[in-house]
């Protein structure tokens, strides 16, 4: 080896070194929790301090949280966040003229169980039992509804209260039908494994448009709040939409008190709060629309019971649709012979 390349190669290795290899100053220290844990609730207060391996000196620690600074006392730290779930607890260190930032991954789950509710049957309504339901959302009265499997999915527009289809418009066969929702005079409608979604208009009811998935895995269940979008992909995230652009612009976890849950399929939206299918459960849960914290879930076990094919395994709850004018919620399933109107309340103690 030559002078010049043997003075490039170590210029080289001297360079790597000082950006990340053995010299890199992160290497120096650790995030310690008190007992080592990983699992904590929303506004917990823990034990927080730094490892400090190669005994520099250290001017000051600020700890956050999704780039949110946490107050720091008494080596403690209040776990202050918005959103719950798998975290990255974040600290950024100031020592002998330098800063480094140094990560520990954490869960912050809720700080309470869910309460238990039950409901009320107020009616029932006919429904197509050709109808694998995916997506049920209500406006001006009417019901809208999608419906999944390849070669049978469609978006329709429904009489709930004779069952009637007043219009209707076939998915072509290579896609599976799966949630909708009803904004600024469109109709969204999503695929499940194809990452593609449609937008339809409310007024003349035809596709005008479709949009691509971002970093979300698959296409469940979708509701607004009239502002954004709420999209589940079958895992433990609900992600956010742009309903001008449909770009994913942040999700929420759903999580209890003790875990982080993975099983959200249709979605409605009311008043904050989103109910939320459990897939393959005559299950409901009741989600905090803003931290993810799951706040309910409802019981609607014998449900199934009451339609014809009670022991059909397709046929699982799915479907849940709010009236507003009513103040009822409608819930069904794939197959089923019933739309049922019910109310839900907690469960008497």
């Amino acid at each position: 080896m030559n002078s010049l390349k043997f003075i490039a190669y170590s210029s080289i290795v001297l360079f790597v070194l000082a950006c990340g290899g053995e010299k890199d100053p992160s290497r120096f220290f650790d995030i310690r929790i008190d007992g080592n844990k990983k699992q904590f609730q929303v506004n917990q207060t823990i034990a927080v301090d730094i490892s400090n391996k190669a005994d520099k000196t250290i001017d000051e620690v600020t700890f956050s949280i999704d780039g949110k600074e946490l107050d720091a006392t008494n080596n403690q730290i209040t776990l202050d966040v918005a959103k719950l779930g798998n975290k990255v607890l974040n600290a950024r260190i100031n020592f002998e003229g330098q800063t480094v930032d140094i990560s520990r991954k954490i869960k912050v789950l809720a700080d309470k169980a869910p309460e238990i509710y039950t409901y009320e049957i107020l009616n029932e309504f006919p429904h197509d039992t050709s109808a694998y339901t995916q997506g049920l959302e209500f406006y001006n009265d009417t019901l809208y509804e999608g419906t999944g499997k390849n070669g049978n999915s469609s978006l329709r527009k429904v009489d709930y209260k004779t069952g009637e289809v007043l219009a209707k418009i076939d998915l072509e066969n290579n896609f599976f039908g799966e949630g909708i929702t009803i904004l600024n005079g469109k109709i969204f409608q999503l695929t499940w494994r194809s990452k593609i979604g449609f937008v339809y208009d409310l007024e003349s009811f035809k596709k005008t448009d479709s949009f691509q998935y971002g970093q979300s895995k698959e296409g469940w269940g979708l509701c607004n709040n009239g502002e954004i979008l709420f999209k589940s992909d079958g895992t433990e995230k609900i992600w956010l939409l742009n309903p001008e652009t449909l770009v994913e612009e942040g999700f929420i976890q759903t999580v209890t008190n003790k875990s982080i849950f993975n099983k959200a399929n249709e979605l409605e939206y009311v008043d904050g709060k989103l109910y939320a299918n459990v897939w393959q459960k005559e299950s409901m849960m009741i989600i905090d629309s803003g931290s993810g914290a799951i706040e309910g879930v409802i019981n609607f076990g014998g449900l199934k019971n009451k339609t014809k094919k009670p022991n059909d395994t397709d046929a699982v709850l799915n479907g849940v649709a709010y009236h507003p004018e009513r103040k009822t919620f409608f819930v069904t399933g794939k197959y089923w012979d019933k739309l049922f109107e019910v109310q839900i309340k907690k469960k008497a103690p």
